[in-house]
């Protein structure tokens, strides 16, 4: 018989002691199985049909403004001379930086041993391709005519002309490309296993077929579990660099250029921490809601929270440092030019902008994520992860139209005004993004199953060394 599951009636945030188990004690295989292929096998809730119909009206509203934008031009954008980026690049460089907490947690830690990760890996790794679908739709909009997308990729074309390749665009393409497919590999190499199983707990023949088409043929033969662990470590071994490489190439967008605020050596570890930081931060206000709705209090433990919590807060110190640095390069460089850029930032048109990217950025998450109480209540922690992602969108907005609105000629500059196109874009690029996650979240594990079960077996062989050692 295999033990009841626990009940979690109430979350007690007692004191976490470092050595305590990532899953809470009294599980077994079965139940560990029971539990969250449940969540994909069990009726769907009624709470999840409201989610979904909120993100799927957004996503309405995505399409309703992508269809004027493809019917007038990018002219319903905001944008003019001198500010020809805005919304569109500011959300691309956002979606990009959401999906790197996901490779990190699946990559690297899996190459580094940490077993906190096994409960929060699978739902990272479907944010990071999520967040990478949404980013890669920004540059094809912006092009103008996004029906001639394929001309940046470099085919034997009848007229012998090839893309530009000293153009940053082309270089996104690459990098957003590779990373995209990497991470999906990654992502559907681990899910293997758990669909084999949902495969033979499905009770409907649709089910069945599906589940079984897609676990292509696993049996959890010792075979199949050597090449998966092999497949696993290297795609982990690719897709750890990308991490660093894939936000430096975004960086070189603007570096390359010489505009004040842009040319600038900070920018690829500066673009990294704020990625990893607006990644770790999603991920918290997505792990939150998930474990309070489909009670994985017992998978996705008080323990996970609070390391997510520290890494937040180690990423938020880097990514204020570079604000610092990049003040401090500002004045200490002489260049007239880029000591109004900062002087631009904090008292000019758009100083509301700046002030709250650093309250948003620095000033709440640094205030707050130094206290282990903040770190372990969840409420606080969404709140807290809110306000930085909402900061991390103001800094890319920042760098790019404060940047481009007063350059190098006073005669040259201007103002840029957001339409209701640039609104409905970005808001429709959320329900976009969360309609993909809720549907993830209803037809596969949001936990990884097979880990988990890995994980009963070594805390209990762990609690049994334990026990041994006190006995003798």
């Amino acid at each position: 018989m295999d033990p009841v599951d626990p009940i979690i009636e109430e979350e007690k945030p007692a004191f976490v002691e470092p050595g305590s188990p990532w899953i809470a004690p009294g599980h077994s295989y079965a139940s560990v199985t029971r539990r969250i292929a449940g969540v994909v096998l069990d009726r769907t809730r009624k709470g999840w049909w409201i989610g979904f119909g909120i993100a799927f009206i957004l996503f309405l509203i995505l399409n309703y403004g992508l269809t004027f934008l493809f019917a007038i031009g990018v002219g319903e954008f905001g944008i003019n001379i001198p500010v020809a980026w805005a919304f569109a690049i500011t959300s691309f460089v956002w979606w990009i930086g959401i999906g790197h907490a996901g490779t990190l947690i699946s990559a690297f830690l899996l190459l580094m041993h940490q077993k906190w990760r096994t409960s929060v890996n699978r739902f990272a790794e479907a944010m990071t391709i999520f967040a990478v679908m949404c980013a890669g739709m920004f540059p094809f909009v912006h092009m103008g005519r996004p029906w001639l997308f394929y001309w940046l990729f470099p085919y034997p074309d009848t007229m012998g002309v090839w893309p530009q390749f000293r153009s940053p665009l082309v270089w996104d393409v690459f990098a957003v490309s590779t990373y995209f497919t990497v991470s999906l590999l990654f992502w559907y190499v681990g899910l293997i296993p758990d669909l084999a199983t949902l495969r033979d707990r499905a009770r409907t023949v649709a089910r069945k077929v599906v589940y079984g088409f897609l676990s292509v043929g696993w049996r959890g033969s010792a075979r199949h579990w050597k090449r998966h662990e092999w497949a696993s470590l290297l795609l982990a071994g690719i897709a750890t660099p990308l991490v660093v490489s894939v936000h430096t190439v975004v960086s070189f967008d603007f570096t390359i250029a010489i505009v004040p605020g842009w040319h600038s050596t900070i920018f690829p570890p500066y673009f990294v921490a704020g990625a990893i930081y607006s990644g770790f931060a999603m991920v918290i206000m997505l792990a939150i809601p998930l474990r309070k709705w489909y009670h994985l209090e017992d998978f996705i433990t008080i323990r996970h929270l609070n390391n997510c919590g520290k890494l937040l807060l180690a990423t938020g110190m880097i990514v204020a440092y570079s604000y610092v640095m990049e003040t401090f390069f500002a004045f200490y460089s002489a260049d007239k030019f880029e000591r109004y850029m900062m002087l631009n930032r904090l008292y000019g048109p758009y100083d509301i902008v700046y002030w709250a990217l650093l309250t948003c950025n620095i000033f709440i998450p640094m205030t707050f994520l130094w206290s282990y109480k903040v770190r372990t209540n969840t409420v606080a922690l969404f709140l807290v992860a809110t306000v930085a992602q909402v900061g991390m969108w103001l800094e890319r907005f920042v760098i790019i139209v404060e940047s481009l609105h007063r350059d190098f000629l006073p005669s040259s500059w201007g103002m840029f005004y957001p339409t209701p196109t640039d609104w409905e874009v970005l808001f429709g690029s959320l329900g976009l993004f969360f309609c993909l996650f809720y549907l993830f979240a209803r037809f596969l594990p949001s936990i990884s199953i097979f880990e988990m079960r890995h994980l009963v077996h070594t805390t209990a062989e762990e609690a049994g060394v334990i026990e041994a050692a006190v006995t003798e």
